[in-house]
């Protein structure tokens, strides 16, 4: 059996490893358009000198040690009716299987001067030089447009490299999909003391200049000038990768490639995992973005199962995230306290409160739980998680909670453990908290 695998990022490696694992006989071949597959979430963490470049890149042994073929170039046509894809360098390859992990591209917005030279996005290597360049230029300013994950962790990086930095932000608060404005609030005071230029409640109305952004103009009438080695950096999220397939009879929405639980698409023997496919919510079965490497692994993994015969299925997404600002650490999981509400849930809030260690234990710091739940159901659909440590241990319980439909009165029977140096005392665990509080109001 021939399977051919376009792209080399998560989905594409996951599925790769788990065919191998179960049949090393099979034929596996990945064609990956990018020099090196990266690890884009860490990219601020090299613009801030944490780590070192060569370190954000996957190794090709990732693919290549299980046996399979990897092939550096860019996949360009399809035909699914003879089971070929044409690539741009190395001509066609046949397959008996296809499997599509094309991921995303960042989402430029459709604003006048977006097409200018300094206006850069984080995802490849290519946008990691283009922002290295500026700063090793000698940039003084940096306008970030979005204050999603990267765009926090991007600003608080540039900011630690002396540059003048602005956090664009057309909602009310930042990691909007993250948090609400009750919990938002710790993250934004981190962000305006560590000197940030934070505008919420803004958006970008326009750039201008001749070859690259000199100007930026927002929407609360003010203007930001740029000079010559300064950048304009957007973080307004992604959208899938599958221009190629756009003529093609592949069913394609907005989101991305659809599929089924099994990853199967409208096409026989055709695929798709990761940030190009469209999919539905764990929690109330309709469709939902899910564009998260975490997501991408169990969705390759289900494929590639699929493929050796096992029926096993993938039952939607639940969006367990995380980020950090300068101290502060935030998640969320399930449906956020305002998605909830826009997906027609009557709902009911509670936050816990504790510290990430026994109060007395050098370190400790605040956590803060919110849990959302249905009302007439108590059950769980969602949480939001702030502390100075810790947060994927709530976030991971939380999301575990979800996947079992479990309601406050679960939560509030939680049994969890407690140790001086990584819980708060015995007496109290922010989830149950939280979840008691619901149970009583």
């Amino acid at each position: 059996m021939k399977v051919l695998v376009i792209g080399g990022g998560p989905g594409g490696i996951q599925s790769t490893k788990t065919l191998k694992a179960h049949n090393p006989e099979i034929d596996v071949t990945v064609i990956r358009p990018e020099p090196y597959s990266v690890i884009y979430c860490a990219l601020p963490y090299v613009v801030e000198d944490l780590v070192d470049r060569q370190k954000v890149r996957k190794s090709d042994n990732l693919i290549t040690e299980t046996g399979a073929t990897l092939v550096k170039d860019k996949a360009v046509n399809v035909d699914f009716e003879n089971k070929v894809v044409k690539t741009e360098l190395s001509g066609n390859y046949n397959y008996d299987k296809l499997i599509i992990s094309t991921g995303a591209t960042p989402f430029i917005p459709p604003i006048d001067g977006g097409e200018l030279k300094n206006v850069v996005s984080v995802k490849t290597e290519s946008d990691l030089d283009q922002i290295l360049e500026c700063v090793e230029k000698g940039a003084e300013k940096a306008v970030v447009v979005g204050a999603g994950n990267i765009g926090i962790e991007m600003s608080v990086a540039l900011k630690h490299k002396g540059i003048e930095t602005y956090l664009v932000e057309m909602q009310d608060r930042v990691v909007p999909n993250m948090l609400s404005k009750e919990l938002s609030k710790l993250p934004e005071k981190e962000i305006v003391e560590l000197g940030i230029n934070l505008k919420l409640n803004v958006a970008v109305d326009e750039l201008t200049g001749k070859e690259r952004v000199e100007k930026v103009k927002l929407s609360n009438n003010e203007s930001i000038t740029l000079a010559e080695n300064d950048m304009v950096i957007m973080c307004v999220g992604v959208k899938p990768n599958v221009e190629i397939f756009k003529n093609s009879p592949l069913e394609i929405d907005n989101d991305g490639i659809k599929v089924n639980e099994y990853m199967e698409t409208n096409i026989e023997d055709v695929y798709a995992v990761g940030d190009c496919t469209s999919y539905i919510s764990y929690i109330d079965k309709k469709p939902l973005g899910g564009k998260l490497a975490t997501n991408a692994v169990p969705m390759a993994k289900i494929c590639a199962y699929r493929i050796l015969g096992k029926n096993y299925s993938y039952p939607g997404f639940i969006n367990g995230a995380i980020t950090k600002c300068v101290n502060w650490r935030m998640g969320g999981t399930g449906f956020s306290e305002e998605m909830a509400r826009q997906r027609g849930f009557d709902i009911m809030t509670a936050v816990g409160e504790t510290t990430t260690r026994f109060p007395m234990i050098p370190g400790a710091t605040k956590v803060y739980v919110k849990l959302i739940a249905e009302k007439n159901t108590l059950r769980i659909l969602g949480a939001e998680v702030v502390a100075g440590e810790s947060v994927p241990q709530f976030i991971d319980v939380i999301s575990f909670a979800i996947q079992k439909n479990s309601t406050a009165y679960d939560l509030f029977q939680f049994s969890y453990c407690a140790q001086p140096f990584q819980t708060f005392f015995p007496a109290s665990n922010a989830i149950v908290q939280a979840a008691e509080k619901l149970l009583n109001s």
